[in-house]
């Protein structure tokens, strides 16, 4: 449990501090890194991408909307067919980053567990 902690609490911080300087995409290969780098377990990894990734969008999203963005979130929940449900918009877009993010992790867990070194056989006599 401690290292999926660690794991959620680094890809939450990093892709905070990255969606800051970098395109919103910036967090995949930093999900996919941080998963190769520090994942034991391939489920929680995704879970950690997903949580991770998904938290770093909706946090500020949704104090964005609250403190004065509401009015460019309810035009571009117009556009899109969401009637210009400015709340469904903020899970809608923290849910496919979720997603980007977990299957990136999941990549890097799965990364980490093909070149991982295995024990030896026991040889047969």
């Amino acid at each position: 449990m401690k290292s999926f902690s660690v794991l959620l609490l680094l890809i939450l911080v990093s892709a905070v501090l990255a969606q800051l300087f970098l395109p919103w995409w910036s967090v995949v290969p930093l999900c996919l890194g941080l998963a190769a780098w520090r994942s034991t377990s391939i489920g929680g990894a995704f879970l950690a991408g997903l949580l991770g990734a998904g938290l770093s969008w909706w946090l500020p999203a949704v104090w964005l909307n609250t403190h004065g963005a509401g009015l460019l979130a309810t035009r571009v929940a117009t556009l899109i067919p969401l009637g210009g449900n400015t709340g469904l918009l903020v899970l809608v877009s923290g849910l496919l980053l979720g997603l980007a993010g977990g299957l990136a992790a999941l990549s890097g867990a799965l990364f980490r567990w093909a070149f991982a070194p295995r024990p030896a056989a026991p040889a047969k006599a």
